[in-house]
């Protein structure tokens, strides 16, 4: 820090010491022991008649004092000349000096403005824009935020004009990237958690993929919102954090200040490899018409670029609440252009003890999912939804353009819901990303309300939906991005006569799906495209879950053998000593299958919640390699070698492409599950499986019946018909409906199994015993349920 010697004069002059408020300069090192020797004896020499016993007694002192002294020090870089910079200016000179404290050693610290002509020069500015001196953080404190800026952008201008003091300055490794001049206004329509929002962009047209634009608010954190697929849970307040910004945000215009962008690398030691990394935009968002009370919580400080914020600074309402904390960027690191204004708002946050900042836990929330329960579960919340006519309701995710995940506060629950009688563009349809991005905009995390009529047999809830009074399902059909189906009736559905009119308008304007409508047919919406030859696996089937699921061994895959020959090679040991292995949830092992005894690769699924302490705790385990799923002891698992278990399991989860085959809980469930696995279940069986789709909705393999499907037709190799044909021929299953923008191949398969399902019905087998069946509502969110082992 430069320090000044400074002479005052009221009746006499007195001498004080001032270190300049806010800056550091070069040292000036220290001078040589001996140098302080010479000059004391020359001031302690004639000070005493008696002269050389004093003399030497006080000789003998201070060379003793000298030779523990710190040896000389050299000034650093640039100290001298910082020096004779501060001298030039100041030495015998009225200067102005504003005292702002003093520090821990008692030594005032303050500001000096020397005269230069008409007006007068801030020293310690000087000194910094000029490459003598850097900024500190601890002193500039005691600034004002304007004075305070000014320096710290003039030690930036320093850095990077590499002046004197930084002549040699290396800026700290950064990924990140300037992306300034990339100001837009828009429409915010997601907010995924505290820090991070999607703002529709007004300049880009609708239904375009550049749309909608992620923006995380540039140099805050707030608690992360967890992972549900990795079993992470939020973290305290990081619910509040999100929720607070949903109630302020969603449907509202703002402007957004691009700032920077930086490559998010996964590991501490990762390097950043061309196009793998993840690249994420910060900038700053502003409210352009603040809601009653958040002008007390943000302030209106100017840009250090000069000028006013556009607005209230979003991320300051965020910490104003403690919602968040500011990031301590490195020097060179690009940062919010409002950088202190946000650390003035987390200091108000702190001192206030709000927030993270308090010393309260977090408000627990209970919510009920049902939309990963059993369609039993569904049913029997189906009377708490009927005691309201309309329900509250907030719309969490926008599944498809007529499908959304809905939470209920009332109900502390959270469903699947549908529009009944409505139905939109499938996920490779055309039109459907666009009936999609219509939906977010209107209602993406909106409040409403709804009006549930019934739930279908795979739980999720049909009824009407309303936001601001407006019925969304006429909104759909008034774009000409869904259809109205009557096939069901219309007697239980609210407004059906407006979305009778909602559709006949489209087709008159021949919008969205209706651009190629004729009156009185329907033509397809372009020509038909041949579609690619369809993979064909050879199978073995090696577990069943329920009549539409199941899982298959590859024949020809050689990972097979190779895996086998490894675990015959192991040698196994005794059973481990209880607390030497102790095995957690996702970890690989080896277990011992109890059917036949044999050892095999399996994950664990549930381990003992307080660790193991018996030889009877028993480990839910389910075999990779295999499908099954069961509960062994202890006695049963050995670790297992990590070039064994790194190899992916080979059992691949499929179901039964163009039919549905009902659950284990309802009717016919048992029989269609019996009736696969009486012709699946043989080791020498080997099957021609026909890939329709695959469906990686699920994530990861986690447990039985979690994880990737494939979607395929299964014909046995020495059979005619297909077992999906088989089990429509036998009334187990019925085909899906017929779609009418469905594409031709889909059409075909379906026609092929029609004749099947007719047979099962004029004989009254199975689901067709007491007659026809009302058909349920298609595109349902699929539920995650675990299979038994058969």
């Amino acid at each position: 820090m430069a320090v000044l010697s400074v002479s005052t004069c009221f009746q006499t002059f007195n001498l004080f010491k001032c270190l300049l408020l806010g800056i550091q300069a070069p040292s000036m090192g220290r001078r040589a022991a001996i140098e302080t020797v010479s000059e004391t004896e020359t001031t302690s020499n004639g000070t005493n008649g008696d002269g050389s016993e004093t003399r030497a007694a006080l000789t003998s002192a201070q060379r003793l004092a000298a030779s523990s002294a710190p040896p000389e020090v050299a000034p650093d870089p640039f100290g001298m000349e910082a020096k004779h910079f501060t001298e030039l200016r100041t030495l015998n000179r009225d200067v102005r000096i504003v005292l702002e404290g003093v520090d821990k050693f008692n030594n005032l610290i303050g500001s000096v403005y020397y005269p230069d002509g008409e007006s007068a020069k801030d020293l310690a500015l000087e000194l910094v824009e000029n490459g003598l001196a850097k900024f500190v953080e601890w002193s500039a404190n005691m600034m004002e935020e304007d004075a305070k800026r000014r320096l710290k952008t003039a030690e930036l201008q320093a850095k990077k004009s590499r002046l004197r003091f930084w002549t040699n300055y290396v800026p700290p490794a950064t990924n990140s990237k300037a992306i300034h001049d990339q100001n837009f206004t828009g429409k915010v329509v997601e907010v995924v958690s505290g820090d991070c929002v999607i703002v529709a962009d007004d300049s880009v047209p609708f239904g375009s993929p550049l749309a909608e634009r992620r923006v995380n608010l540039s140099s805050i954190r707030c608690p992360k919102m967890g992972n549900p697929r990795r079993d992470e849970k939020p973290a305290p307040y990081a619910r509040e954090a999100k929720e607070f910004l949903r109630t302020r945000l969603i449907g509202r215009q703002v402007n957004v200040r691009m700032e920077y962008s930086r490559k998010m690398i996964d590991g501490p030691t990762a390097a950043p490899i061309p196009g793998d990394a993840r690249v994420m935009d910060f900038g700053s968002i502003f409210l352009l018409s603040p809601t009653k009370g958040d002008g007390d919580e943000a302030s209106t400080t100017p840009s250090t670029a000069g000028g006013q914020q556009p607005g209230i600074n979003v991320a300051e309402l965020v910490l104003s609440r403690g919602f968040g904390t500011v990031i301590r960027h490195r020097d060179f690191e690009e940062r919010s252009n409002f950088y202190d204004a946000l650390l003035a708002a987390e200091s108000r946050a702190v001192a206030g003890k709000k927030g993270i900042h308090s010393a309260r836990d977090s408000p627990a929330m209970h919510i009920t999912d049902l939309t990963t329960s059993n369609s039993k579960k569904a049913k029997d919340f189906l009377p708490f939804l009927h005691r309201s006519r309309r329900i509250s309701a907030v719309v969490e995710y926008v599944l498809s353009g007529h499908r959304f995940k809905l939470l209920i506060p009332k109900e502390t629950c959270s469903i699947a819901f549908s529009f009944s009688g409505v139905r939109c563009p499938g996920r490779d349809e055309p039109y459907s990303e666009e009936a999609i991005s219509l939906m977010r905009r209107k209602i993406m995390q909106r409040d409403v309300e709804i009006e549930v009529e019934t739930v279908d047999r795979t739980g999720t809830f049909l009824g009407s939906l309303w936001e601001s009074k407006t019925n969304m399902a006429v909104t759909l059909l008034e774009a000409g991005l869904a259809r109205f189906q009557t096939s069901f009736g219309t007697d239980r559905i609210p407004d059906a006569h407006l979305l009778e009119q909602a559709e006949q308008s489209a087709k008159r304007q021949k919008l969205k799906i209706w651009e190629n409508y004729v009156e009185g047919e329907e033509i397809n919406k372009g020509p038909v495209v041949e579609s690619k030859q369809k993979e064909v696996l050879k199978v073995v089937v090696t577990e069943v879950l329920d009549g539409g699921r199941f899982y298959v061994q590859i024949v020809e895959d050689q990972k097979i053998a190779s895996i086998q020959k490894q675990l015959a090679s192991l040698n196994l040991k005794e059973a481990p000593v209880i607390g030497a292995f102790n095995p957690k949830r996702g970890d690989i092992v080896l277990a011992q299958f109890s059917a036949d005894n044999s050892w095999n690769r399996a994950m664990i699924v549930n381990a003992p919640r307080d660790g193991v302490e018996s030889p009877r705790d028993k480990f839910e385990v389910f075999y990779i390699d295999y499908g099954n799923q069961e509960e062994v002891p202890y006695s049963h698992l050995r670790p297992l070698d990590q070039s064994v278990s790194a190899a992916p399991g080979l059992a691949q989860l499929c179901s039964l492409a163009y039919i549905k085959v009902p659950s284990l809980e309802d009717d016919c469930g048992q029989e269609a599950a019996h009736y696969i696995s009486e012709n699946t279940l043989n080791s020498s069986k080997e099957f021609r499986a026909k890939v329709e789709e695959r469906d990686a909705t699920g994530g990861k393999v986690k447990g039985q019946g979690t994880g990737p499907v494939v979607v395929v037709t299964l014909v046995a190799v020495d059979s005619e018909i297909s077992l999906n044909a088989a089990l429509v021929q036998e009334g187990l299953a019925r085909i899906e409906k017929v779609r009418k923008w469905d594409s031709m191949e889909r059409k075909v398969a379906l026609e092929n199994l029609e004749k099947f399902q007719d047979e099962a019905r004029a004989d009254r087998r199975g689901l067709w015993v007491h007659g026809d069946i009302e058909s349920d509502e298609e595109d349902v969110l699929p539920v995650k349920k675990t299979g038994g082992r058969r």
